[in-house]
């Protein structure tokens, strides 16, 4: 076939190698459009009469390993992974391999085992002697069972017999040989052994227990080598042999100990069962025949064999029993199986099982010279992050700047992606760059906010403290002529098509704005980063109005007090929350922590006591209108008005109480007191499950206190955790939720 070696394949588009393989011939015109229409190639039709109770079909990348030479043959390797850096490291060590010579690889036979299970044995010796002397009749009557197997040249080959100690008693077990050719086999053998089994009833008068193939395929092993110059596995500041000496002592560790060798192994699967499931082959046997014959000698090893050889070489070796096959049912059902089948070209389940058995030593090598050189995590994780920035959606032309930044941040994680993102999107639109921004554009910053203590309750007239999330939201304002257009975190926001009711509630807010600040009715554009999302409880929609009225304020160049902003703000909010408490939207205005209450006022608090509580925040998954959980709440009050009073006024006995913890520095008292105002919280309804999961991770695992802080229904937790901030933001962070800090990270650059 043509050279495997395909300059470029990686930097195609999918629809560019698609047509690079219908170029070499691989695919025909109904198969190339078939991958390129992007569609499952695998029905619901087809996968229901595959399996039982289907729903649907399940997908994974279908990839290519390139630069494959075996036996002096070229060959292009169908791949099913979803694990990154695999196919990239196959193809990798492949090319060294090439370079070197290529794989050398054989199989003398190719033979799979079914097992008959003889019981209530009294003479054991009589029995296989029996045995013994009808062994030629038993292979007749057995290929009798598969004639059409004898025909293409298979079936039994012999009949081995074996003795076996099950506890206290003899059982005597047959080993049927069966080459079934290019099949897998497991239905053929399971049905050689079940036509058989009673003649051996017959012959023996034992009875008999199990009779099913064995996994353990060891009468099909696979040798493969390959003999590497060190001057083709030098990698970046390592010299070929620093890394030569390395890989075999990475491989002399896992021959040791069986804990390495797990892992060792798992990595030369990572590449096998790839294959196995490209081409409809049985990964699960291949696995466990694997696993098994690692330890054919009493313990668990390597299988994999890395020495130098006199000439200094880098000699690896596998020998793995694999039994696959390129033809039977199964394979046929499946198109995608057809397709890697096709791809992979092989001739013979012989000659497929050689292309596997090289995939795995070539996984092996892969992972040695990573492992032994910059370590495992650089390529992995760099996949890792492509695969996090498709999952998405980046556009094509941010993707290798958001792959690259978030490799550099080392947060892996979607959140850090979309905040990369809007970033990018932001610099583009030249607001962030325009050197000359007072002509152009007016600015604004504001807080955002979570409670401490006291919410719901300060709706009612009692106390709540309230402290700032710093520089929260960041807005830029500019007169346009078309529509009026909002830009949040770098995505824009088409008011007139269906969108949520907080993003059509901002043209409201800004008519508002204008209408209060006697500013002629323009259109602008207005640009908003923001640290904290809407609907999650900390303030977003009155941080909003507090960021784009000062932001016209600036544009305009006004008079302005940070009442008469605040004051502004609480309007605006009557727009999102129909009966605002206030708290707020005065958060957001002064950006200072403040005790509240709706009759008494504000009363500012210190701002250094606060600066030094061990705040955090996490996000849950869901989001939650405010004014849907107030209204909800005031349902319930109505219906219950002496109780929930009674709990309202505990709340707010609770924050003055939280007051002086946070003046005394007591955080074991203030997190006493955030754990009780949570059980309230969760006693009016407004947690749910994962909510209480999440307050239940941060207690476990240290936190002195843990609550939900805004309305709830979903949204944000706050956790007291002194001296554990950094391994409390990991452990949520591992745990798939976003933690915002509290403090500014000073990315606007400006006076508020």
């Amino acid at each position: 076939m043509t050279n495997s070696n395909i300059s470029g394949f990686y930097k195609m588009t999918v629809a560019e190698r698609v047509e690079a393989l219908s170029n070499l011939g691989l695919l025909t015109p109904a198969e190339t459009k078939l991958l390129k229409s992007e569609s499952q190639i695998l029905s619901a039709d087809i996968a229901d009469n595959m399996s039982e109770n289907v729903i649907g079909v399940f997908g994974l990348p279908f990839s290519i390993a390139t630069n494959f030479l075996i036996n002096n043959q070229d060959y292009i390797v169908p791949m099913v992974t979803e694990e990154p850096s695999i196919v990239a490291g196959v193809s990798g060590a492949a090319k060294i391999i090439r370079m070197s010579g290529g794989f050398s690889a054989s199989i003398d036979q190719s033979l799979l085992i079914g097992q008959i299970q003889l019981l209530d044995i009294k003479d054991a010796a009589k029995i296989v002697d029996i045995l013994e002397q009808n062994k030629q009749m038993l292979i007749t009557i057995a290929n009798l069972s598969q004639p059409n197997l004898k025909k293409r040249g298979g079936g039994v080959r012999d009949i081995e017999i074996h003795i076996l100690k099950q506890k206290s008693e003899q059982v005597i077990v047959l080993h049927i040989l069966v080459d079934t050719r290019d099949a897998m086999g497991a239905n053929l053998v399971n049905t050689v052994c079940e036509y058989l089994a009673d003649d051996v009833v017959n012959l023996t008068g034992c009875k008999v227990g199990l009779k099913i193939l064995s996994n353990l395929t060891d009468r099909s092993l696979v040798d493969v080598q390959v003999k590497i110059p060190p001057k083709y596995l030098a990698k970046d500041d390592y010299n070929g042999l620093q890394v030569r000496d390395s890989i075999v002592n990475a491989t002399e560790f896992a021959d040791a100990d069986p804990y390495r060798a797990a892992t060792h192994n798992k990595g030369i699967m990572n590449g096998i069962d790839a294959v196995a499931i490209a081409t409809g082959n049985d990964w699960r046997s291949i696995e466990s025949a694997a696993h098994a014959y690692a330890c054919h000698d009493g313990r668990y090893r390597s299988l994999t064999e890395w020495l130098v050889d006199t000439d200094g070489n880098l000699v690896g070796k596998l020998k793995i029993p694999i039994k696959v096959g390129i033809v039977g049912g199964s394979l046929m059902a499946n198109p995608a199986a057809q397709i890697g089948l096709k791809i992979a070209n092989a001739s013979s389940a012989n000659e497929l099982a050689i292309i596997i058995a090289s995939v795995g030593l070539a996984q092996n090598l892969a992972a040695l010279r990573a492992l032994t050189t910059h370590g495992i995590q650089k390529g992995h994780m760099k996949l890792h992050a492509r695969s996090v920035a498709t999952s998405i959606d980046v556009p094509e032309k941010y993707f290798t700047e958001v792959v690259n930044d978030m490799i550099s941040s080392g947060e892996i994680k979607a959140w850090k992606a979309q905040e990369i993102l809007a970033s990018k999107k932001l610099t583009e639109t030249g607001f962030m760059n325009n050197k000359d921004k007072s002509k152009h554009l007016g600015v604004g910053v504001s807080a955002g906010k979570i409670i401490l203590l006291g919410e719901h309750a300060v709706v009612y007239n009692e106390y709540a403290i309230a402290l700032p999330i710093e520089e929260a939201v960041y807005v830029e304002v500019q007169e346009i002529d078309e529509d009026c257009h909002f830009v949040i975190n770098g995505s824009s926001i088409n008011i007139s098509d269906p969108c949520s009711i907080e993003y059509a509630h901002m043209v409201l807010m800004v008519e508002k704005i204008c209408n209060l600040l006697n500013i002629d009715r323009v259109n602008f554009k207005i640009n908003i980063v923001s640290r904290i999302p809407l609907s999650m409880g900390l303030g977003a929609s009155a941080s909003y109005a507090v960021a784009i009225t000062r932001g016209l304020i600036d544009l305009y160049k006004l008079p302005s007090t940070n009442k008469q902003i605040n004051d502004i703000a609480f309007e605006c909010e009557k727009i999102s929350h129909g009966n605002p408490s206030g708290i707020d939207n005065t958060v957001a205005s002064y950006a200072q922590p403040i005790l509240y209450n709706k009759k008494e006022g504000i009363k500012n608090l210190n701002f250094e006591d606060i600066k030094s509580l061990p705040i955090l925040i996490a996000l849950s998954n869901k989001s939650s209108r405010t004014i849907d959980i107030v209204n909800e709440v005031y349902l319930r009050y109505e219906n219950n008005k002496i109780l929930y009073k009674d709990i309202f006024k505990q709340l707010g006995k609770l924050s003055k109480k939280g007051l002086n913890a946070i003046q005394n520095h007591d955080y074991e008292q203030l997190g006493i007191l955030m754990n009780v105002a949570h059980g309230l919280l969760n006693a009016i309804g407004v947690s749910n499950a994962e909510l209480e999961e999440m307050i239940d991770l941060a207690r476990s695992e240290g936190a002195l206190g843990a609550k939900i802080t805004g309305s709830g229904g979903g949204g944000s937790i706050i956790i007291l955790c002194p001296g554990k901030e950094k391994e409390m933001a990991k452990i949520f962070e591992l745990a798939g939720y976003k933690i915002i800090p509290m403090h500014a990270p000073h990315l606007s650059g400006i006076n508020k």
